[in-house]
């Protein structure tokens, strides 16, 4: 707790002689920190190092967040500013959005994590407990039933996400999949959100990571495949 108020008087004092905002602001000490920590004797990548994940307040618009739930970012603060979420954990907040607002369940996840990063409770990338995840998104020109059985469906899985175990743990239709990651201890949670009839937008967090380097790789890998079965799913190649 004293690092984390330490952190964020520091950034609140780079916010008065920038001017940023609070975001801005923490992003820029993040980046500093891992710049000055990186060894400087370490081999050179074969790629350019994946820059820092962005926040949850930058992946998604406040036309987005409000379109599906009926509040911008600054209003769900306020509102759980008010309730002390910032005491709460993370299961705590994302219930109360859904019990007291009737917010869906992914998006009062979405809404709980864009919370936690924007009060210094967690970096982008990282959970609260202190682990990391990785995510990705994509709208598609199909149903979301469509796009929901691309992940339930084991025939349509292994045509787009190929020589990978996914040992299913609860699968929703036509909105929700967990899986098993590789025989674990990793595992991917995926949203399904229709978009009218004929389109629709998945979601997937890669939950359980254990470093920002694994988070930055499975990140590019999964907005890799999501445009394989793009590419699958709209050209009709599933079959279907």
């Amino acid at each position: 707790m004293t690092n984390q108020r330490s952190f964020k008087a520091r950034v609140r004092t780079r916010m008065e002689k920038t001017g940023e905002s609070y975001t801005t602001a923490r992003r820029q000490l993040i980046n500093r920190a891992t710049t000055q920590t990186a060894s400087p004797s370490a081999a050179p990548a074969a790629l350019p190092p994946a820059g820092p994940a962005a926040a949850q307040t930058e992946r998604i618009t406040d036309d987005l967040i409000r379109a599906r739930t009926g509040l911008g970012w600054a209003e769900w603060f306020a509102l759980l500013d008010a309730v002390g979420a910032t005491e709460r954990p993370h299961t705590q907040i994302a219930r109360h959005l859904v019990v007291e607002h009737e917010v869906p369940g992914w998006w009062a996840q979405t809404i709980t994590v864009g919370y936690e990063q924007e009060r210094g409770l967690r970096a982008p990338g990282q959970r609260r407990g202190g682990g990391f995840e990785a995510s990705a998104s994509r709208t598609m020109a199909v149903p979301a039933t469509r796009l929901f059985e691309a992940f339930a469906d084991e025939t349509v899985r292994a045509r787009w996400l190929p020589d990978v175990e996914v040992r299913v743990r609860t699968a929703t239709a036509p909105r929700s999949f967990r899986a098993d990651w590789a025989g674990g201890p990793t595992r991917i949670v995926v949203g399904v959100d229709a978009v009218g009839e004929s389109k629709a937008r998945v979601s997937i967090q890669h939950e359980k990571l254990t470093a920002a380097e694994q988070a930055a790789e499975l990140k590019a890998y999964w907005r890799e495949r999501l445009a394989a079965l793009k590419a699958l799913l709209e050209s009709n190649g599933d079959h279907r």
